[in-house]
């Protein structure tokens, strides 16, 4: 302790215990080990440890817990603490090579009067001075959308959007995405974007373009596979719904392979699509693009040029799971009105995740949208594969838990 005398020394131990924190002052020097180590002249208590941390051999186990008081699961767990250095070194790459391409980023309101952009069900909140009910954001897409009719030709978002929907490993209420959109270009564009951006900030956060997830390997070297959704279909299936025109047909061959809640489905888009869903999808480990998805799921999507009743719409896989969502946007106003009126119809007969039709986004597009691309990534998710976290809560700093009952004594 250098000069500071032995009778304060002890009186210092007596008083320490793990997690408190101490300052001191003096000079540098080394220990007879070489270690670089401080010759103490003062010292002080700046904080007070009231409560015990976990022992340092067993640590922070208890899961709920650790999402609970993360403050204490970043204190004890290193490798918590290297999940979200690795997550704002991904964003940040993100931004870097968006910026490299002349993207701009914009911020577009979380209050709306009107969700839309996806099919999902919002959270509803209420506008005192206004008097008015307003919605939480589903998505950012149709106000960057107005902002590339506004004349900027390539513009992105990242930020958090809100669904009223289920908890699971992959799902959090609130999470957050990043959207771009790029006039004069289409999903094939998007695509070697998509694929670029993914290669290059693996390369950096990671140190190489290969790593293990959950004991999987997982390659973002180029190229990725790509393949049609009927395509998919047809190898899982050996069913190609491509050749049925009548709806009862294509019940009757999803439910001979399993295919599972067709009875409900509208028209051989939907079963296309429940077939992918539970027959395909978990089955895509390494990065995959699934492209070439039916008009019926795809309200905001240009209708492909050469396939009728399909659209230029594409979603990245990894490990399974959805993590990138892009296509050609729809630009004609009229045909986008007839999709929204059928969501709205849709809503109106009891669809909580359905959408109204936006009047001021069509009239937006009344005055003209350039032939233009987007895309959203799901950012939670792509850290869960980064940083081999096995749930999403892992990639959320404070994921939203319900009350534990002695939180909701208390408020009583």
């Amino acid at each position: 302790m250098g000069d500071t005398d032995e009778q304060a020394f002890n009186h210092l131990k007596q008083l320490t215990d793990a997690g408190d924190i101490i300052g001191a002052s003096g000079t540098i020097k080394r220990t007879d080990k070489g270690e670089l180590s401080v010759k103490v002249k003062q010292y002080a208590m700046l904080t007070k440890s009231l409560l015990p941390l976990p022992d340092k051999f067993h640590g922070l186990t208890d899961v709920a817990k650790r999402y609970r008081q993360r403050y204490v699961d970043l204190i004890v767990n290193p490798e918590v603490r290297d999940t979200f250095r690795k997550r704002a070194q991904i964003t940040a790459a993100i931004r870097r090579h968006l910026d490299n391409l002349g993207y701009l980023e914009v911020e577009t309101p979380v209050l709306q009067s009107e969700p839309g952009g996806a099919e999902a069900r919002p959270f509803v909140t209420y506008h005192n001075t206004l008097d008015m009910e307003l919605y939480l954001r589903i998505a950012t897409e149709l106000h960057l959308k107005r902002m590339v009719v506004g004349g900027f030709e390539k513009v992105f978002e990242l930020g958090r959007v809100f669904r009223n929907e289920g908890v699971s490993t992959r799902h959090n209420p609130e999470f957050t995405t990043i959207e771009m959109y790029q006039a004069y270009g289409d999903y094939e564009d998007m695509m070697a974007l998509t694929e670029n951006m993914l290669e290059q900030i693996t390369q950096d956060v990671t140190g190489g373009t290969t790593l293990t997830y959950q004991g999987q390997e997982i390659r973002f070297a180029q190229p990725w596979k790509r393949m049609t959704m009927h395509t998919a279909v047809l190898e899982k299936t050996g069913i190609d719904f491509s050749q049925f025109n009548n709806i009862d047909d294509a019940k009757k061959a999803a439910k001979s392979v399993d295919i599972k809640e067709v009875d409900d489905c509208a028209s051989i888009g939907h079963i296309l699509n429940e077939a992918f869903e539970q027959k395909v999808e978990e089955t895509l480990i390494q990065p995959t693009f699934i492209t070439d998805y039916p008009v019926e799921i795809s309200p905001l999507s240009k209708p492909h040029r050469t396939k009728p009743g399909l659209v230029e719409r594409f979603e990245l896989f990894i490990v399974g799971r959805e993590t990138a969502n892009g296509f050609s946007e729809l630009t004609d106003p009229i045909d986008q009105r007839e999709r929204l009126e059928l969501q709205a119809a849709k809503k109106e007969a009891g669809d909580l995740e359905a959408c109204s039709v936006d009047e001021d986004f069509i009239t937006a597009l009344e005055y003209g949208m350039p032939p233009t691309v987007g895309m959203g990534i799901g950012i939670d998710r792509l850290v869960m594969v980064l940083t081999d976290s096995a749930s999403i809560r892992d990639a959320i700093a404070f994921p939203l838990l319900k009350p534990e009952k002695s939180d909701l004594e208390k408020s009583v």
